[in-house]
């Protein structure tokens, strides 16, 4: 699939399914196996004739069609966070269980550029029972292979470690692909449907390419050649099963002419067993993992080291695609972030307001359509930033339309839970633009979708200075206003909010004639400073101060200098600067860099030769600006960083806003074939070793590694979250909140890549438009924490998901009876229900599914049999719960411990709580009968099944370190 565009889509899926089903139907030898739900599920809904879909429905209990993985599409590794990995894979999951009562119990990960350790763990919660990847660092498979390690128990999770195992199967050098040379010809071989061609396939139904037909001349070459490739791949693994694809990107289009010579072929070798010394069969991944699992053999245990970054040979890192799409990546997190809000929003909504005037069922259907573009991006062509524009345009578009609708959804419930007919007219229009508020009363909707308590600022764009907000009791709220970096007509309204768990606030944003409520933030202009000049004898320092940090910049380069960290007075020189790696665009050449690989000529270059600085100082925050010139008297700045320090009154718990320093880049348009990077030069003493989160679920240890070629390259490693550097006392944190790449090139220093923009002449690439010429500005944001290890690990899991989660704004304008409004709003001045988690767990899911599958088994099963499935209604009594423990076994004294929640006390604001079923991750499974194969390793050497879970007793649980716990939960009167 490795591009997948909307012509593939509809046409090409369309006609495999179709294709396959009726071959499959011709032969009761013949197997296949499916992999993602989105291309299924277009055909299933828009193509499949009721004969096909019976014909599924036999195939699947025949064993014959096998759906592997089942998610909605087979998602990218390194760049995606865990939450979106589990809402594409529920979301094809429930599906697979609602339409067929089947559970994907195996995994076919062929195609993600590196893998990662957390996909082991996810799939093993899953309910799988082995997992298989493929794209691995080309000298690793080599001596794996040779050393018949290909196959493992991988521990993924360290907290985890045993009882979220799973078997993993890396494919041989070959990949998923049947091999295309033949000696006897030169056409591609084992391919007889050839390649296909869309939207238009050729009238005389012969596609280029074909292979030749099996006929008695050439059968026994066939056979010749197709043996010894069965025998080469044997020697690399311990049993004598050995799996052999069949298949290829965009294959079976024309399944009656591939199977028709699969079929003589196997028969022939069948024939001649004796000779050959080897018999073949159609399978599935399940026959293949079924017959190795039988074998009974003891097996070694991999750890929880990844397999990332990814090298194809020696100048091709895969460590590009970390950050091709800067504006993408951004969109699908902000997406992400909108449905975790609405979910949650609306969950409440339907427990609160059962007789509502929202419909329900349009509802669902708002967040089912953001639901459906938030997993279909997680594709490995998707967030990854390798398709073509046009379908880069697809995700983005899918995206907006669903972020559209839910933020509709918000509004509309907002709306109606501040009924005009209780009320007196409350609103006139509730809007979610992004633009200027205009002069006149309005609403800002503040809603905090985290369940901890809040203390943060949002900012809204005002068009003049003189503003006041005010709270639901009429009382003034802290606001700073200044004018805006970005234009000069309109003011930054920065609003200090305070908001408890899953609820939201009202504030009442008001022009003021002449008298002013708001801080202002008053901006000093410094003169532009020539860095090739700059004087290093006299340091001139510029010091800006919180109640955490002190900031020092340097007055000769106006360039950052040094943070204190006030509490334990540890002083860390620290400077940034924005660098640029040239790479070359020609194969003539030597290696390129595109959307994929990243091949720098040498090392980074410093883009900048003067800096302007613009510091805009108030009492609850001040944004130092700069912006880097390419000279002394360019017009136009390329780079720009503002960063912000925010000092928070008393009365208000500012703990995590003055621990972080914010920053805000702007970057772009560059130059063609640069790659943008930001670099944080300190003294720490980190002996070039760097942290990097995996998925936003844990932490992985990447020491430097030197390199015969290609050293700068294959030291890129992708930060989804977080990264750090430390030495033995301190630690500085980078916290971000979308995908890049991250490497540490020297002794005390993080360079985060931020853009790419990149053209070259390698004619695959020009002909899927893969060369990434990315003309945008980005405007990423990175937070940054200094301080020891024990403060900056209790704080780096909250902010990180303070940021991953911001709170979610939204207008309304005002009108009507004034008087009647002000004793509406002092009846409720928190909107929601206040739910409340301890600061080691993560209310990870709250949400109404709308599945109608019934959560026992065998009851799903006859009524999947008996063709009763229900039809109709979403079931909307059933909410989706998931806690994940935030903190691994031993990492923090307190924050490390398990934790007891009691669900009924959780919950109770949305209702008394009538039962409680434990799940599997995706929800497919009662966690009571889901015993997985357990492999033999040395460490245990018992084969058996392995159950992992303890059962809840009376809705309190024990969450564990690391644990991602998922329930079902049914209210009382439902």
């Amino acid at each position: 699939y490795c591009f997948f565009f909307q012509e593939s889509m509809h046409a090409y899926a369309a006609n495999v399914y179709t294709s396959v089903v009726e071959e499959l139907m011709k032969g009761k030898q013949r197997k296949f196996i499916a992999v993602e739900q989105e291309f299924f599920r277009l055909w299933w809904d828009a193509v499949a004739t009721d004969t096909y879909k019976k014909q599924v429905h036999q195939l699947l209990q025949e064993g014959r069609l096998e759906f592997v993985i089942g998610g909605q599409v087979m998602h990218d590794e390194a760049v995606t966070l865990i939450d979106d990995q589990i809402l594409q894979l529920t979301e094809g999951h429930g599906f697979l269980y609602e339409t067929f009562g089947i559970r994907p119990q195996f995994s076919w990960h062929v195609d993600p550029f590196g893998a990662s350790a957390t996909t082991p763990t996810l799939f093993a919660l899953a309910g799988f029972n082995a997992h298989l990847i493929s794209r691995i660092d080309y000298d690793l498979k080599a001596d794996m292979q040779k050393n018949k390690k290909l196959q493992f128990v991988w521990q993924g999770s360290p907290s985890l470690s045993e009882r979220q195992e799973i078997f993993t199967h890396v494919m041989d050098q070959y990949s998923y692909c049947s091999p295309s040379q033949i000696p006897f010809s030169n056409r591609s071989g084992f391919y007889w449907n050839g390649i296909a061609v869309f939207p238009d396939p050729p009238k005389d139904g012969v596609y280029p390419n074909m292979s030749l037909p099996v006929t008695d001349t050439n059968i026994h070459l066939y056979a010749q050649t197709m043996v010894a490739n069965i025998k080469e791949r044997a020697a690399w693994f311990r049993t004598s099963d050995v799996l052999w694809p069949w298949g290829c990107d965009k294959q079976f289009f024309n399944a009656s002419v591939q199977y028709s010579n699969m079929d003589l072929l196997l028969d022939y070798i069948n024939k001649h067993s004796d000779e050959f010394g080897v018999t073949v069969q159609y399978a599935t991944v399940g026959d293949y993992f079924q017959a190795v699992y039988s074998r009974n053999l003891t097996w070694e245990i991999r750890d929880s080291q990844d397999f990332l970054p990814y090298s194809t040979e020696p100048f091709q890192a895969w460590t590009g695609f970390y950050t091709s799409r800067s504006t993408l990546k951004g969109i699908a997190r902000r997406a992400s972030s909108l449905l975790y809000a609405g979910e949650s929003f609306f969950t409440q909504y339907v427990r609160k307001h059962p007789a509502s005037s929202v419909c329900k069922c349009r509802a669902l259907k708002q967040l089912q359509s953001l639901r459906w573009a938030v997993s279909e991006v997680q594709h490995h062509d998707g967030i990854t930033g390798t398709e073509s524009p046009k379908v880069k345009d697809m995700y983005m578009n899918n995206l907006m339309y669903g972020m559209f609708n839910v933020k509709k959804l918000m509004a509309s419930i907002i709306f109606d839970m501040n009924n005009a007919k209780k009320n007196g007219e409350v609103y006139s229009s509730i809007y979610t633009k992004d633009s200027a508020i205009p002069d006149v009363d309005q609403y800002v909707v503040v809603y905090n979708p985290l369940a901890w308590n809040i203390t943060t600022f949002v900012m809204v764009t005002v068009s003049q200075l003189a503003m006041g907000v005010y709270d639901e009791l009429g009382h003034s709220v802290p606001v700073q206003v200044q004018s805006s970096a970005e234009t000069r007509s309109t003011y930054d309204l920065y609003i200090l909010v305070a908001i408890s768990g899953l609820s939201y606030r009202k504030y009442n944003v008001k022009p003021l004639n002449g008298k002013q409520s708001a801080f202002i933030g008053r901006s000093v202009k410094y003169k532009r400073k020539d860095l090739t000049r700059a004087d290093q004898q006299h340091r001139q320092l510029l010091p800006v101060v919180n109640n955490c940090y002190q900031v020092l910049f340097d007055q000769n380069t106006n360039l950052m200098h040094s943070i204190t960290e006030r509490e334990t007075n540890q002083t860390v020189q620290l400077t940034q600067e924005f660098l640029e790696y040239h790479v070359n665009g020609d194969m003539m050449k030597g290696p390129i860099s595109d959307n994929y690989l990243f091949a720098p000529n040498a090392s980074a270059v410093p883009v900048s030769k003067a800096v302007g600085l613009e510091v805009v100082s108030g009492n609850l925050m001040t944004e130092i600006r700069q912006y880097f010139y390419s000279n002394v008297t360019t017009q136009d700045y390329i780079y720009a960083v503002y960063t912000r320090l925010y000092t928070v009154p008393e009365g208000y718990d500012g703990k995590l806003l003055c621990h972080r320093i914010e920053q805000e880049y702007s970057v772009g348009p560059l130059e063609l074939n640069r790659e943008a990077v930001l670099r944080t030069s300190t003294n720490l003493n980190t002996r070039q070793l760097l942290y990097t989160d995996s998925n936003g679920y844990q932490i992985q240890k990447r020491p430097f590694k030197a390199y015969v070629n290609n050293t700068v390259a294959r030291n890129y490693y992708p930060m989804v979250q977080t990264a750090y550097i430390e030495d033995d006392t301190t630690r500085l944190m980078l916290l971000a909140e979308r995908a890049h790449g991250v490497s540490s090139q020297g002794n005390g220093q993080v360079e985060v890549m931020l853009h790419r923009r990149l053209w070259n002449n390698l004619q695959w690439d020009l002909n899927y438009n893969l060369t990434l010429n990315d003309s945008s500005v980005v405007r990423p944001v990175i937070w940054l924490i200094l301080g020891s290890k024990a403060v900056t690990s209790i704080l780096y899991r909250t902010s990180g998901l303070a940021l991953e989660h911001r709170p979610v704004v939204m207008f309304g304008a005002l009108s009507g009876d004034k008087s009647k409004l002000h004793r509406q709003l002092q009846q409720n001045s928190v909107h929601g229900l206040p739910v409340t988690v301890p600061p080691n767990l993560h209310l990870q899911t709250l949400s109404i599914p709308g599945w109608r599958y019934s959560s026992n088994h065998a009851e799903q099963v006859r009524s999947v049999r008996m063709g009763k499935q229900k039809q109709g209604d979403a079931d909307f009594s059933r909410v989706l719960l998931r806690m994940r423990h935030l903190y691994e076994v031993g990492e923090d004294p307190v924050l490390s411990q398990p934790v007891m929640v009691n669900l009924k006390s959780l919950l109770k604001g949305l209702g008394p709580v009538m039962m409680i079923e434990e799940r599997s991750l995706t929800g497919t499974w009662d966690v009571n009968t889901l015993n997985r194969w357990k492999w033999k390793t040395a460490q245990y050497p018992s084969k058996g099944f392995s159950n992992s879970t303890e059962t809840s007793e009376n809705c309190i649980v024990t969450v564990h370190p690391k644990e991602i716990r998922t329930f079902f939960v049914y209210f009382q009167g439902q």
